[in-house]
């Protein structure tokens, strides 16, 4: 789940300023203040870091660690669609890792360098929730500091059951069937870089199942921001691209190869580490 910049009529009157100042001048007005708050001791790390070598996927803004048993999956959104609103190109947008029974999606953005942006981005996410989806939410504290546990209504629908897997779909209760919703579980994490902002969206088992969730937490450890040196207004989402492994994997052994994916056409692939 991504945020964008808060709407000019929801701005209070102090605060980050996100939309009205010019990028550079934003930029140098702040060369001297430290960020307010710095990642999790152990990780993530910036790319300017002394961080341990793992073996990483280049995302190009982040650097994700690899590991036995992890899958990968680029999440697009389109920017040119065809008269019938059909999607022609995207960019990517999101990284998700998957383990088992669990997912955790990453985007890193822009954010100032006099301050953190995850307290303000944490308000508005509940916010959101609790308003336009009908949601319930609970701050707490985790290893990477404050953290957003939601409660989202999943609509059933019977095209949402049709394309659910049978072992799956007999293990719903049926009052949830009944009243055609069921409740969603969503953990959302922040950490403030220097310059950067890492958000990390947890969903699945790793939600309470302490050993699926402790190698989603040791990849988000590992992860290596990568945020440029060129201005950007704070909350743009730092550019991702495609790793290389996505497009060689195929001349690899099979059992290992990383297929090239059209996310448009067969939707994105995962390529999973043995």
């Amino acid at each position: 789940m991504a945020f964008g910049r808060r709407r000019q009529a929801e701005e209070p009157e102090k605060g980050p300023e996100v939309t009205d100042e010019p990028v550079e001048a934003a930029e140098d007005a702040a060369e001297e203040a430290p960020a307010k708050a710095q990642p999790a001791e152990g990780g993530p790390w910036d790319s300017e870091d002394s961080f341990p070598e793992l073996q990483r996927l280049d995302f190009g803004s982040i650097l994700v660690p690899v590991a036995q048993g992890l899958g990968f999956q680029v999440n697009f959104e389109a920017t040119q669609v065809d008269e019938e609103g059909n999607p022609l190109d995207g960019r990517p947008v999101a990284v998700l890792v998957q383990y088992e029974e669990s997912a955790m999606q990453l985007q890193a953005f822009a954010a100032p360098k006099r301050s953190g942006i995850w307290d303000d981005v944490r308000r508005e996410t509940a916010k959101d929730i609790q308003e336009e989806a009908q949601g319930q939410t609970q701050e707490g504290d985790g290893p990477f500091g404050p953290e957003l546990l939601a409660m989202v209504p999943q609509p059933l629908t019977e095209e949402v059951l049709a394309e659910m897997p049978e072992d799956f779909r007999q293990q719903i209760p049926a009052e949830f069937i009944e009243q055609g919703w069921a409740p969603q579980i969503i953990r959302f994490l922040g950490v403030d870089g220097p310059r950067w902002f890492l958000q990390a969206v947890v969903q699945g088992a790793a939600i309470e199942n302490e050993e699926q969730w402790q190698v989603l937490e040791d990849v988000l450890r590992g992860v290596v921001v990568v945020r440029g040196d060129a201005p950007m207004p704070p909350r743009d989402l730092l550019e991702l691209r495609i790793p290389k492994e996505f497009s060689e994997g195929g001349d690899e052994d099979e059992e290992e190869a990383v297929e090239t994916f059209d996310p448009f056409e067969r939707g994105p692939e995962i390529t999973e580490v043995r």
